[in-house]
């Protein structure tokens, strides 16, 4: 079913940042399901990190816009930054080259809420796939819920599937003394701004490995470490 875009937000620029990292089993269908959304043209901007396979390949196949960020100097805050800086939306859209919008109304779903000037950011559904881990089915399943919801205090936020006002960004960009969890780092500063976050179940992508990586405990661990100094306002 199609979703009504007030013209307020139609007229927007929209870019979409894709983080990439060897992502050639998925980067062709995340791509191909952003090209053809349905709506206004997006900016396709990939950022990668030294990948050794055809995912800069299939990227540049799309005629997407390339950047690169080292190894020496990755880290997931930085190459949001880089792709926010190098793009030219005013609602700056991210997403995971192993993730795929489920379907055209995806930017729709997301960018709907930004007619409210008070959101300042939005993320969608994640879904697993038939093969995904039977950990990160639970976990998505009982992370990502059905019923649209407004967050005033809560500053849970992810950027496998987001979008962002980019004017927020140039003020807040993602702290770069942190590796991970950006997103909460990022969403808990905008809320204490006096912002809101929307939780848009209809926006909804396919994740296959989830959000806690089928229970791997080094990345729970160091999750956990940067989770605590956000909520010390360490970071």
């Amino acid at each position: 079913m199609d979703i009504y875009i007030p013209m307020s937000v139609i007229k927007k620029k929209f870019s979409v940042i894709i983080r990439t990292k060897n992502e050639e089993k998925w980067l062709s269908s995340c791509l191909f399901a952003v090209r053809n959304q349905d709506g206004p043209e997006v900016e396709i901007v990939v950022v990668d990190n030294e990948s050794t396979d055809q995912s800069v390949a299939i990227a540049k196949h799309f005629g997407c816009k390339m950047l690169s960020i080292s190894d020496a100097d990755f880290n997931f805050s930085r190459a949001l930054n880089i792709g926010v800086e190098a793009a030219e939306g005013e609602l700056i859209a991210i997403t995971s080259g192993h993730c795929v919008p489920v379907n055209d109304q995806w930017i729709n779903g997301l960018s709907m809420n930004f007619i409210r000037p008070q959101v300042g950011a939005v993320y969608g559904r994640q879904e697993p796939l038939p093969d995904s881990h039977p950990f990160d089915k639970r976990d998505l399943w009982t992370t990502f819920g059905l019923d649209r919801k407004t967050q005033k205090k809560d500053y849970f936020f992810h950027n496998a599937n987001s979008m962002l006002r980019r004017s927020l960004w140039e003020d807040t960009p993602f702290s770069e003394e942190i590796n991970g969890v950006e997103d909460r780092d990022w969403a808990k500063k905008i809320l204490q701004r006096g912002h809101e976050i929307v939780y848009e179940p209809t926006a909804s992508v396919f994740h296959h490995h989830g959000i806690h990586h089928s229970g791997n405990e080094q990345r729970a661990a160091r999750v956990v470490r940067m989770i605590e100094a956000i909520q010390k306002d360490l970071v």
